[in-house]
């Protein structure tokens, strides 16, 4: 059985999706925090499990009975390190033989900030003694897109990134990924780094909304206090932080990449930079 951690999040739920492709759903397990936020899955024949990375009493039972698991990251920047301790050491004795990991790219030679609860992870994987893969995942296009809707209000994109070229994919492309490594043979002890095809900059993306839109948006690119000051405005400090930190890498190309990793694993092109703007514009903001 394969068991995904961080199953109702925005990537859990993808990588579900994909799963079920090639995959009896009896032979997944959903594991995830709240099991109420879950039914659908349970409506599907999934098995719905209680794991809480921080509670780890609930992890054991969550893993039982599972060969290959997903551990999905967390987002509670700073406990990261040890909530997935607590999920690898309750894999490894409940018998899992083989753990993927949601990492970041470039992990061990990333600038990022963000980067180091990541190689830490990685590192205890490592010392584990479990088979793994880390999937180093590059940007999403979804961090970006996101802001379009306030964009268009603006008349432009704030960032501080400069001319740095982003190697974003998106949520499904990495979710494919993912789903891949957890049914497909030869990524045992495999470190994975996943990027879009295409870098593009903020200028270029900038460009395109105005294309698809007809309006005239710009890209202006700040200081990174300055970008961190902005952000500080409607985001915790630390977040406003490590958003900012990894603009000023993006900028000497820390989210850059072009091995083409990702599309060769998933047996497609990556998102295009055309295609994650039209699918933005035609979904709905979801509601604050």
């Amino acid at each position: 059985m394969i068991v995904v951690t961080g199953a109702t999040g925005q990537l859990g739920r993808l990588v579900i999706d994909e799963l079920l492709k090639t995959t009896e759903a009896k032979d997944i397990i959903a594991a995830v925090r709240t099991p109420s936020k879950a039914n659908d899955f349970a409506d599907r024949g999934i098995q719905v499990r209680e794991a809480d990375y921080s509670r780890p009493e609930t992890l054991a039972a969550a893993f039982q009975g599972a060969s290959r698991l997903l551990l999905i990251s967390g987002n509670e920047l700073g406990k990261r390190v040890e909530q997935h301790k607590a999920v690898i050491d309750a894999a490894k004795a409940a018998g899992v033989t083989f753990v993927a990991y949601t990492s970041i790219l470039h992990c061990d030679t990333s600038p990022l900030v963000l980067a180091a609860e990541h190689l830490a992870t990685e590192q205890y994987i490592l010392s584990s003694g479990l088979t793994y893969s880390l999937l180093r995942n590059g940007w999403y296009f979804e961090n970006q897109t996101a802001a379009i809707e306030m964009a268009l209000q603006k008349g432009a994109f704030i960032g501080a990134s400069g001319d740095g070229r982003i190697a974003a994919a998106s949520r499904s492309d990495y979710a494919a990924a993912a789903a891949a490594v957890l049914t497909g043979w030869g990524f045992e002890n495999s470190v994975l780094e996943l990027g879009g095809d295409n870098p593009y900059t903020r200028a270029e993306l900038a460009a395109e909304v105005s294309r698809q839109t007809g309006k005239v948006i710009e890209y202006h690119n700040l200081s990174e206090a300055e970008y961190r000051n902005v952000l500080s405005g409607f985001l915790p400090a630390m977040y406003a932080d490590v958003i900012a930190d990894a603009e000023a890498h993006a900028a000497q190309g820390a989210l850059d990449d072009n091995s083409h990793t990702l599309s060769r694993l998933i047996g497609r092109h990556t998102t295009t930079l055309v295609e994650a703007v039209e699918s933005a514009l035609r979904t709905p903001p979801k509601p604050h």
